[in-house]
């Protein structure tokens, strides 16, 4: 199977750093009002879980249409189900513009990754804190993202886990060894207090809940976060080796 190029990146998406608040930490009852007051993000980032693969259960595809229909930014959608082989091309289907799948439900990565691209969306993979990134470094040309959880995956609001900061700089290592243009994604606990740490290890892609739906308001909250990472990213060491 050919591969195919993913879908260019917009302006907003050529960012030193993104940053992609949860609707998580949103009112459900709201989705659209709460989409709009994020605007300027670079993606609202949507979480699917199935209360199989993690203990809870949000919302699936009809919900993913609504938004896609709803807001012009674009949809990052993050399964926490299990079969993501057979789901996760309904949520490009569905208006996502990025599908993340977990290593540890993927039955067939690649072929996942090549399907979500087909289909014009960004093929992204998360791993679970415990999942080691050594075992999938081959995979990693197929992706246009790594999603690292620095929580176990499952629920809003953890407290961050600093003994993933060495998950994520041996992450950007093997990006740098491949020469991969591969952006690195975190997601669990990123707030102003860790989000400078993230980007400092390697990290350019930022997932944010209750950081920023917590705010008063979330829009500025969105801008100071970016401006915290890009800052931190300046002086990281793999940014200046580029």
């Amino acid at each position: 199977m050919a591969q195919i190029n993913p879908p260019a990146p917009s302006d907003s998406q050529r960012r030193t750093c993104q940053v992609s608040p949860s609707i998580l930490s949103a009112d459900f009852a709201r989705l659209a009002e709460e989409a709009e007051a994020v605007r300027g993000a670079d993606w609202l980032h949507v979480d699917v879980m199935d209360n199989h693969f993690v203990p809870n259960l949000t919302l699936g595809v009809p919900v993913v249409e609504s938004l896609a229909r709803a807001t012009r930014t674009p949809l990052d959608c993050h399964l926490m189900i299990e079969q993501p082989d057979r789901w996760a091309p309904q949520y490009v289907e569905a208006g996502a513009g990025s599908v993340t799948f977990h290593a540890e439900a993927a039955a067939a990565p690649v072929r996942l990754a090549r399907e979500i691209r087909a289909k014009g969306a960004r093929a992204s993979m998360a791993l679970r804190p415990a999942t080691p990134i050594e075992q999938y470094e081959d995979l990693l040309p197929e992706l246009d993202m790594i999603l690292i959880m620095t929580v176990e995956p499952g629920f809003g609001g953890q407290a961050f886990l600093d003994i993933m900061l060495s998950k994520i700089r041996r992450t950007r290592e093997l990006i740098s060894k491949h020469g991969l243009d591969l952006w690195l994604q975190v997601d669990g606990g990123v707030s102003a207090d860790t989000i400078e740490r993230c980007a400092e290890a390697g990290a350019d892609v930022f997932v944010a809940g209750s950081a920023v739906y917590g705010a008063a308001d979330p829009a500025e909250a969105v801008r100071s976060l970016r401006a915290q990472a890009e800052a931190a990213t300046v002086g990281a060491p793999w940014a200046c080796a580029h």
